[in-house]
């Protein structure tokens, strides 16, 4: 079995006195083992996972208000047909006040250094994580 990981770079902005330097975010399923380079694994699904305990060392936040509602989980239900219409639904979802504050706050783990977006679902690159690391991306 392969695993679904992917990893994005960008170039920070230099600070005052800094040099520039590369972040990394990853994509990655729960249940795939730490790498190093993770940085902070942030598990960004409503529902906890099944079979994960609460302590789990391989999570080091849970931020569920930037997951998608599970209307819209429900009704997406992974059909690659409703992708487009899925994101756009999503992204409006992300602009309620909760799910705002919940990507403001990923916004800023993202600038502190490596973030890994975890998930329990099975399709990474065709599922929530993938429109929250275009928006992620993109604030730059």
């Amino acid at each position: 079995m392969t695993r679904a990981r992917r990893l994005i770079g960008w170039r920070a902005s230099p600070g005052a006195g800094s040099h520039d330097r590369i972040l990394t975010m990853r994509l990655a399923r729960i249940y795939d083992p730490p790498e190093p380079g993770d940085g902070v694994r942030v598990l960004a699904d409503w529902l906890w996972p099944r079979g994960v305990r609460k302590d789990d060392p391989r999570i080091d936040r849970w931020i569920k208000d930037v997951a998608p509602s599970s209307e819209l989980r429900r009704w997406y239900n992974h059909d690659l047909a409703r992708f487009d219409a899925f994101v756009a639904r999503y992204q409006d979802e992300l602009h309620g006040p909760v799910a705002a504050e919940a990507l403001n706050e990923l916004h800023r783990l993202r600038d502190e250094g490596p973030i890994t977006l975890l998930t329990s679902a099975k399709d990474v690159e065709r599922g929530h994580l993938a429109v929250l690391a275009r928006l992620l991306e993109g604030r730059r």
